[in-house]
């Protein structure tokens, strides 16, 4: 053997010894940078304020957070809050405030660690499972680690991830996110052959339950075990069947899961029920439901490619058409989809299951069960997203495995390279721009003004934002722009009325508030800002009635309690005036 053949075999020799350690930096470098990166994309959200986006209801507005003694456990663990049971995560908003008061910049700071976290977590997800779909122990190098860390960042940084993260009030996702990327690697930990199998198993089940608790709308992730388990699991379905002996422990397992899938979907339901905000058949049909959950599924995809144009509210037509083209359209997408999905089945396993997944994490917040006023949110990506970046992932580590073994070879290979960096500056830039809109109330209300001018939510909130900040009659403008788009938008002629009271035209004021109330006669602050341009004219039994109304719709109205105690000290009954005077600083505190 010559001097050059053994020098050559020597190198190759140090190469492989040196290689685990070089694994290892990787193994322990990628989930730094890809924590580094999300926290650099999302760094403007630690100037943000809290915005009046429910915001202002949850922490602003609402005392009954601020703390963690026995009351507030109390109230976090039993109150359906504007129509969610999210316990778990009042108990992270109490922290918040026993740590940082009223600063907004402490309850982005925890939003904005947690989502790093879940990029780390997901990382790591990532690894698991192109691990187990790769046939090949010789296929699992450094570019298996790039392409999870890929993958991680397209999840991460992608702009439809700024709603969740920038957003105060949706620190539910990040949290329910965090315990949802938990439970899934704890259940892929308990189905590798170890003696801790079991361990694992039901440490899963815990870390489900904490999930549940901050969101529900995890729930279908006893669905999601099942698509891992036919794919990349390979325990269900193929050699193993539908309905073996081990296909049947297969579904044992998921019976806990069920059950408290099942129980936490029943406390949503109560939650949405006491809030009133379901949509009933009347006001979207069967047919329309279909429509409008056809047009999320398209639509979220159309984001996840194209992340442009995106706004805090995409407001659902007064009316839905199911024959409009947007809808036929988000039809014939879906199907297609579907079908392209199924002929690639054997060839690309993984696009079955992601598009399965995709379809069962966002069905609780499609059209089939209408919530709110919102035809799409982007928040809601935030699980639904999860899978097309392990695509992506994967994807990225196919071209790379390609173009290496291509005749180009280096070429190839750095191009593919450099079209990964690309897409991962891109998102990061675009998100980082997103992530000021949420900046305060004004930037975001104006943003989502400039991608739907008619928008009655946005033109209303819009004109508050400008009231609040003495623009009276450009909010008046705005108001009028709201009602002309919806006439019966009660919330509209309520603050028309509070600026026209401002003004000094008590009489014009009066009668928005009339128009209100016929709309919606459940309109406390309409009879509690009534009343109060009736204590400025001197009639003061008028003005208790109408404070005494908004108290009887809601008992709790700090404004109410205030201005009830202020109008019976003006009548001289001063003990009653104290109890309320009382009970509304008690309210604000």
């Amino acid at each position: 053997m010559s001097r050059k053949r053994k020098s050559r075999e020597l190198e190759v020799q140090a190469a492989v010894k040196a290689s685990p350690s070089a694994q290892r930096w990787v193994r322990w470098l990628a989930p730094l940078l890809v924590a580094l990166f999300t926290l650099t994309a999302f760094l403007p959200t630690l100037q943000n304020q809290f915005v009046a986006w429910d915001d202002d209801k949850n922490f602003l507005d609402n005392p009954r957070y601020r703390g963690l003694g026995w009351a507030h456990l109390r109230w976090m663990f039993t109150a359906f809050h504007l129509g969610h049971y999210i316990p778990l995560t009042w108990v992270t908003f109490g922290m918040d405030h026993l740590l940082w008061g009223m600063k907004p910049v402490g309850y982005h700071l925890t939003s904005l660690l947690l989502h790093a976290a879940n990029a780390v977590l997901f990382f790591s997800l990532v690894r698991r499972i192109l691990t187990l779909a790769l046939p090949s122990a010789a296929e699992r190098d450094h570019a298996l680690v790039v392409s999870a860390g890929f993958a991680a960042l397209v999840f991460a940084i992608h702009p439809l991830r700024v709603e969740s993260v920038a957003w105060v009030t949706e620190r539910r996702d990040v949290l329910s996110g965090l315990f949802y990327l938990l439970t899934i690697l704890e259940y892929l930990r308990a189905c590798e052959p170890e003696k801790r199998g079991r361990w694992w198993y039901w440490l899963s089940v815990v870390t489900f339950v904490c999930a549940l608790l901050s969101k529900s709308m995890v729930v279908n992730l006893p669905v999601v075990l099942l698509i891992l388990d036919v794919y990349p699991l390979r325990r269900l379905g193929g050699a193993i069947g539908w309905w073996s002996e081990p296909a049947r422990r297969v579904y044992v397992e998921k019976i806990p899961f069920v059950l408290l899938a099942a129980a936490a979907s029943a406390i949503a339901f109560m939650a949405q029920f006491s809030a009133q905000t379901a949509a009933s058949l009347a006001q979207l049909s069967v047919l329309g439901r279909l429509a409008v959950s056809a047009y999320g599924l398209s639509f979220y995809l159309g984001k996840l490619v194209v992340p442009v144009n995106l706004s805090p509210l995409y407001e659902l037509p007064p009316t839905v058409n199911p024959g409009a083209l947007p809808f036929i359209l988000s039809y014939g997408l879906v199907l297609a989809i579907t079908a392209l999905v199924l002929v690639l089945r054997r060839r690309v396993p993984g696009l079955l299951a992601t598009w399965l997944a995709y379809i069962v994490v966002l069905l609780p917040v499609l059209g089939i069960f209408q919530i709110g006023l919102q035809i799409a949110a982007d928040r809601y990506t935030y699980l639904a997203g999860l899978g097309w970046a392990i695509l992506a992932g994967a994807g990225l580590l196919s071209c790379w495995r390609t173009s290496r073994g291509s005749k180009t070879g280096t070429p190839a290979a750095l191009l593919v390279a450099g079209v990964a960096i690309c897409v991962v500056v891109g998102l990061g830039v675009l998100t980082w721009n997103q992530v000021q809109v949420w900046r305060d109330s004004e930037r975001l209300w104006a943003h989502a003004l400039a991608i739907d001018p008619d928008s009655p939510v946005a033109q209303n909130n819009f004109g508050y934002e400008l009231d609040r900040r003495g623009k009276l009659a450009e909010a008046i403008d705005h108001y009028r722009q709201a009602l002309r788009i919806k006439p019966d938008y009660a919330l509209a002629h309520t603050n028309w009325g509070a600026a026209l009271g401002r003004q000094g035209k008590p009489a014009e004021a009066i009668d928005h508030y009339r128009q209100a109330l016929r709309i919606k006669p459940g309109d406390a602050l309409a009879h509690t800002n009534w009343g109060v341009e009736l204590a400025q004219q001197g009639k003061l039994a008028e003005a208790i009635e109408h404070f005494q109304e908004a108290l009887r719709i809601k008992p709790d109205d700090a404004l109410a309690h205030t201005n009830l105690g202020l109008a019976l000290t003006l009548q001289g009954k001063l003990a009653e005036a104290f109890e309320h005077l009382q009970r509304g600083a008690k309210a604000k505190k």
